[in-house]
C-alpha cells in the first residue's frame, strides 16, 4: 500500500459513511469513554510500575489517534487550534511524562473529557442512527458538559487542596465537597480558608449552577429538532414546526414515518 492509499484509507475511516468507518468511529468514542472513566478512577492513585505502563499505552493509543486527525485535515493549522485537540496534547503530555514528575498533573488527564464533547463526527453518526439522540440531543450534550465539569473540577480540588496520599477517600472528599458548592447546599464540613480556595468556589458555583440550570432546561422544555432555516438560519424548531417562529419562512422538516 502506498503513502497516498494508507491517507486516503485513514480519511474515509474518519469522514466516511461506509458501516466500516461508522464502526470505526464508535469504537474511538468507546476508547475516549473507557479512559475517562479509567482517568477518574485512577486519579487519586500514586504512580506503580503496572499503571504507568497502562498510561503509556493509552498515551501512545491517543497520539496515534491524534496524529492521523492531523495528517487528514484539509486545515491543519484550524485543527491544531481547536480545544479538544489542544486537550489530548496536555492528555498525551501527562501519561507520557508522568513517570519523571510528581503527579500533580494527573488532574490534567480528565481533559480528555473535552474530546467525548466534541466527537463531532460521531454526533453525526448518532443523529442519524438513534431516534432517541435526535428527541434528547439537547440534554445529552447538557448531561455530558455537567459530568464532565464534576470530575476535572473535583480532580483540581483534589490536587490543590487535599494531600494525595490519602488516596480514594480524599479523593470522594474533593467530589463531596465539589458537589455540595456546586448546588450551593453549603454543609460546612469542609471549607476552603485560602484565597485560591474560595476563588475556586465562586467558580464552581457561577458555572456549576449555570450547566445544572441548562440540564434542567433541556429535560424539561419541550423537545426541539435541529434544523436550519433557509433564511434566518434558526436551528431549533419545534418538531411540528410548519413555519419558522422567527421569520415566518415555510419549513421542510424531515419527520418519522409511521
Amino acid at each position: 500500500m502506498t503513502l497516498e492509499e494508507l491517507h486516503r484509507s485513514i480519511r474515509l475511516l474518519y469522514t466516511g459513511r461506509s458501516k466500516a468507518a461508522v464502526r470505526f468511529r464508535y469504537g474511538l468514542i468507546c476508547f475516549d469513554a473507557v479512559t475517562i472513566l479509567y482517568f477518574i478512577v485512577t486519579a487519586p492513585l500514586n504512580p506503580t510500575p503496572s499503571l504507568i505502563a497502562v498510561n503509556s499505552i493509552i498515551g501512545i493509543l491517543i497520539l496515534v489517534d491524534f496524529v492521523a486527525r492531523i495528517w487528514i485535515a484539509d486545515n491543519r493549522l484550524k485543527v491544531l487550534r481547536q480545544v479538544y485537540t489542544l486537550a489530548d496534547l496536555v492528555v498525551v503530555a501527562s501519561l507520557l511524562i508522568m513517570p519523571f514528575f510528581a503527579q500533580d498533573i494527573a488532574f490534567l488527564r480528565i481533559l480528555r473529557g473535552l474530546r467525548l464533547i466534541h466527537s463531532y463526527h460521531l454526533l453525526r453518526d448518532l443523529r442519524r442512527d438513534s431516534k432517541f439522540f435526535r428527541r434528547h440531543e439537547g440534554a445529552v450534550f447538557a448531561s455530558i458538559n455537567l459530568f464532565v465539569f464534576i470530575f476535572v473540577t473535583t480532580s483540581l480540588v483534589f490536587v490543590i487542596f487535599f494531600e494525595q496520599e490519602s488516596g480514594f477517600s480524599a479523593y470522594v472528599d474533593a467530589l463531596y465537597f465539589t458537589i455540595a458548592t456546586l448546588t450551593t447546599t453549603g454543609f460546612g464540613d469542609i471549607t476552603p480558608t485560602t484565597l485560591i480556595g474560595k476563588l475556586l468556589s465562586v467558580f464552581i458555583m457561577v458555572v456549576g449552577v449555570a450547566l445544572f440550570v441548562q440540564l434542567a432546561r433541556a429535560v424539561f422544555q419541550p423537545s426541539k429538532v435541529k434544523y436550519r432555516c433557509p433564511k434566518c438560519s434558526l436551528n431549533r424548531h419545534d418538531q411540528d414546526a410548519i413555519h419558522c417562529k422567527h421569520c415566518g419562512r415555510q419549513l421542510k422538516i424531515k419527520t418519522e414515518g409511521a
